[in-house]
């Protein structure tokens, strides 16, 4: 990976970080939720006509991308109900870290280098840590343990499609823009269009609209980074996204910074050399 590529998983990540954390700190985060898909796809439509539409063999890609974000939110919002952001999020993220670099070996026949499985090896770590200070491991309910295991398989899923799809869309903005507004098409469908639900997306446009900028920004940059760079490294780059949560809880909401969070901030930041390397 060069260093464009590092920097905008990172910001990718610092972005992620936060347009989840926004949605989970409302009082209605499903409906937060939906409001910024739309609106999202909203933006991201008027775009195609300077982009075009993403090449044929993207498709089938594309449309598995578009079906298993459906399972990803509603798995996220689930755990996120059940255990709590800071608990649900960082578990999440790791497992899907872990899944990607074999996963990826097998479908795009990556082989990264023992710099990058440290590295990889470091950030799961840093998660993993990050999670067990909030929570110990008999206080997470069972429900939660499968809603988390079921949004770190289909992050993993995810990552694989958008990763195959964007290298055959021909253009990354193009194939982001459309999964955008098939997401949201997909998200009203799963609970039933009606226009209440459309009235609920106006009425929380002011707090879901720089969300969805947020999402938005973050989904194209980390798609330009998997259309030229490794998937598995990248990917792990950007789930350091818990990581950047973390910093912005101990810096604006002067939450306590405590060793175990040390370690975890270090770690990561450990990785992101190996990475580079990866």
């Amino acid at each position: 990976m060069d260093s464009w590529q590092v920097a905008a998983a990172l910001l990718s990540a610092a972005l992620h970080a936060g347009w989840n954390a926004a949605v989970k700190s409302h009082a209605r985060p499903a409906e937060i939720m939906t409001a910024q898909m739309v609106l999202g796809a909203v933006l991201g439509l008027p775009a195609l006509l300077w982009t075009g539409l993403p090449a044929a063999p993207s498709l089938p890609w594309l449309a598995g991308s578009t079906c298993i974000n459906l399972v990803i939110v509603t798995a996220l919002l689930r755990a996120y109900a059940l255990l709590g952001f800071g608990t649900a999020y960082p578990v999440v993220r790791a497992l899907s870290v872990m899944l990607v670099t074999p996963a990826a070996a097998l479908l795009s026949g990556e082989r990264l280098s023992g710099f990058g499985l440290l590295g990889i090896g470091l950030i799961v770590a840093s998660l993993l840590l990050l999670a067990a200070g909030n929570r110990g491991p008999a206080a997470v309910p069972r429900t939660a343990l499968f809603w988390m295991l079921l949004a770190g398989v289909a992050t993993a899923g995810y990552v694989l499609c958008d990763a195959q799809g964007v290298r055959r869309a021909g253009s990354p903005l193009a194939y982001g823009f459309v999964v955008s507004a098939t997401n949201a098409a997909a998200m009203f469908a799963f609970q039933g269009f009606a226009t209440r639900r459309w009235r609920g997306v106006t009425a929380h446009a002011g707090v879901a609209l720089p969300i969805a900028v947020a999402s938005t920004a973050s989904y194209l940059l980390i798609l330009w980074v998997w259309s030229g760079a490794p998937v598995a490294p990248a990917s792990a780059l950007r789930d350091t996204s818990s990581i950047f949560a973390l910093v912005i809880a101990i810096v604006w909401l002067h939450e306590p910074f405590t060793r175990r969070r040390l370690a975890a901030i270090l770690l990561s930041a450990a990785a992101v050399p190996l990475l580079r390397l990866a």
